[in-house]
């Protein structure tokens, strides 16, 4: 495939096999009238349109109409076995039916359920309909998420009614099953809490402004641009990669997602530039779970990240700029050590496409996200911004030669659908999460329990932290995994003495490893079977080229100044150092530094590269923080052994010199 070709309309799609049901005509009209009359409801609660005629809703029936309108959609798009991917079955239907009916129950008595406080004391059709709607969210849950999600979900929700019976250190507030489903459904801290809040009142805007830009072109833009500006320098396809899928997996906010979408076009890409069939897949699966730790767009986790710290989405937005140049930074300079070490030539300048034609082509979409970024920055419209933008963009569209027929819009819509319809029953079932470990009072002891066994010692806990964040994150998705830790173990670090910021940015981050990090590297996994190499031999490139990202957020944690917190003097001595720093420990890990050559070339050249890379760890560590290293000491250790690493190298080049 030729670099400037567009991907395949198809390749949207590829996740959805043998996950999404294939759905008839009918359904994917009821689909796509469900979510239109979502996304309307959400658009009158969010700009308080008050329908046109001044009746303002009430943001908890609002609530429940939209999650009973997103939970349907669950039940119509995941099938409940494989044996259903082609059709509904009537259980199915039934389902469908009884959210219909519970939900605008709620909706209906939702000024009732307030003021009658129904999630201590509900009526008896009201704890009935609790309890069934606490088995539907199961259900959902375990079709958005998979297996992982529902046994979790079911033993954690189930923990008031079994929590007097526990250990002293695990123990809790015991209560009958009827008082904990209507405190799960009928009350403001369990389904209806904070992941939900989020995802109807901020994360549905992105996501219509997500799949509206790659169904009107965008991905094909970037990925041009990209290859417009870096395809003929030295690895520009590989650079091309980290460019267009970092772009990508912010738009699209799943790393497996943008690996299927982008991985066609840039793996190939690769391979006819030289690169070995694992290190592509490795590149395009570090550049797509990058892409969604990177402003503006990063993914519903940073929307619930927000709402858990009372702060803007800009604030998070803002400290992630950071950390995401980082580690792309230290993508490009792997990947261009690579190249250099391994003579790998870009593409030919006349294969690719002209940055002007691109431009020409494609200038609304950067125009569309500059707009987005101002209403976000400085108008500070977070929950009105995405929508407005993605108006915009679709009427641009139209007088654009990409424009949008009915064919292709329908499928936007579908898309919309499917991605909304997952992320809100996920989100359902990790409220039960929250909402058990709220009422018995657990989040407060975990996070005691944790700091006891660290024996005060904030690094014990921080490694601590990173294990359970990453083990979490295999099993399941990242807004989930982030979810539960931001209640368990988020405050236990703010006890420490962290930053609040800090300590939550550092969950997320280590929750998304486990998308690169054998042996579950689902990301690499996808990459390897577009690039046919070994899923194993996959995961383990994508761990060598990602390497900097293991290290990024106890740097960041220990001292905020990488997340643009702090005086500008320290910010601006930190972050230069750290970029100096990744430079030399890209040379480190690849074997080439630019300016001085190759590195090692034997085993005890091996030794030359770690002491590169121990060199560039010295100087990304930031001065200050917690452990208070100057910046004068983190220089010596650095030149100390960059010179014993470069010297062993000069030794065994003079060595290797002829005599004469």
């Amino acid at each position: 495939m030729p670099p400037n070709a567009p991907p395949k309309e198809d390749d949207a799609e590829l996740p959805a096999i043998g996950r999404y049901r294939e759905l008839t005509k009918n359904w994917r009209v009821v689909m796509a009238t469900l979510t239109a009359l979502a996304s309307l409801l959400a658009i009158n609660q969010i700009f308080a349109l008050g329908f046109f005629v001044d009746i303002t809703m009430l943001d908890g029936r609002y609530l429940y109409l939209l999650t009973g309108l997103m939970l349907i959609m669950v039940f119509i798009t995941f099938p409940s076995h494989k044996s259903n991917l082609n059709f509904v079955p009537w259980y199915d239907k039934v389902i469908m039916a009884a959210i219909a009916v519970i939900f605008s129950y709620f909706a209906i008595n939702a000024e009732r359920i307030i003021l009658d406080a129904w999630e201590y004391a509900a009526p008896v059709e009201g704890i009935v309909l609790a309890l069934v709607t606490w088995v539907i969210i199961l259900e959902a849950g375990r079709r958005a998420g998979g297996w992982p999600i529902f046994f979790i979900v079911l033993v954690l929700s189930l923990y008031p009614t079994y929590a007097d019976r526990m250990p002293d250190v695990i123990a809790g507030i015991g209560m009958p099953v009827h008082d904990v489903a209507i405190f799960h459904v009928l009350g403001e801290e369990s389904v209806f809490g904070v992941a939900l809040n989020s995802f109807a009142m901020l994360v549905f805007g992105f996501i219509l402004f997500g799949v509206a830009l790659q169904y009107t072109g965008g991905g094909p833009f970037f990925i041009n641009f990209a290859f417009s500006l870096l395809g003929h320098k030295r690895g520009g396809a590989a650079k091309v990669a980290i460019f267009s899928s970092g772009l990508m997996g912010s738009m699209s906010g799943g790393p497996i997602t943008n690996v299927l979408t982008t991985g066609p076009l840039s793996i190939p890409a690769m391979r006819r530039t030289g690169f070995s069939r694992g290190y592509a897949a490795g590149v395009e699966a570090c550049a797509s779970t990058g892409g969604v730790l990177m402003p503006p767009i990063m993914g519903a986790t940073a929307f619930v990240m927000a709402s858990f710290l009372g702060v803007s989405y800009v604030t998070v937005a803002v400290a992630a700029i950071v950390p995401s140049l980082l580690y792309f930074y230290g993508l490009f300079m792997q990947i261009d050590a690579y190249a250099a070490r391994n003579k790998l030539e870009g593409l030919p300048r006349e294969e690719l496409p002209s940055l002007g034609k691109v431009f020409k082509e494609g200038w609304y979409f950067i125009a569309v996200f500059v707009v987005l970024t101002v209403m976000l920055v400085y108008m500070q419209r977070e929950a009105t911004a995405p929508f407005i933008a993605t108006a915009a963009l679709l009427i641009i569209n139209q007088f654009t030669m990409h424009k949008m027929n009915l064919d292709k819009f329908l499928l936007m819509v579908a898309a919309t659908g499917r991605l909304m319809a997952e992320l809100a029953g996920i989100l359902a079932a990790i409220g039960l999460i929250v909402g058990s470990l709220a009422v018995t009072g657990m989040a407060g002891t975990l996070a005691n329990d944790l700091v006891y066994l660290a024996g005060d010692n904030v690094l014990v806990l921080l490694i601590m932290g990173a294990l359970t964040s990453f083990v979490l994150g295999i099993g399941m998705t990242v807004t989930a995994a982030y979810i539960f830790l931001a209640i368990v173990l988020a405050p236990a670090l703010i006890n420490a003495g962290l930053d609040p910021l800090a300590s939550h940015m550092f969950i997320m981050y280590w929750g998304m490893l486990s998308f690169i990090t054998p042996p579950v590297a689902l990301a690499a996994f996808a990459a390897a079977s577009v690039a046919q190499v070994s899923s194993m031999r996959a995961g383990w490139e994508a761990m060598r080229l990602g390497a900097i990202i293991y290290f990024i957020p106890f740097f960041f944690v220990l001292n905020p100044a990488l997340l643009l917190q702090g005086e500008f003097a320290s910010i601006a001595q930190n972050v230069g150092t750290a970029l100096v720093g990744v430079a030399f420990i890209s040379a480190g890990l690849q074997g080439y530094l630019l300016g001085f050559g190759r590195i090692g070339e034997d085993k005890l050249g091996l030794v030359s590269r770690a002491c590169v890379t121990i060199a560039g760890l010295a100087l990304v560590t930031p001065a200050g923080g917690l452990y208070g290293f100057s910046q004068v000491f983190l220089i010596v250790v650095c030149v100390a052994f960059l010179a014993a690493g470069l010297g062993i190298t000069v030794l065994q080049r003079k060595r290797l010199l002829p005599v004469v």
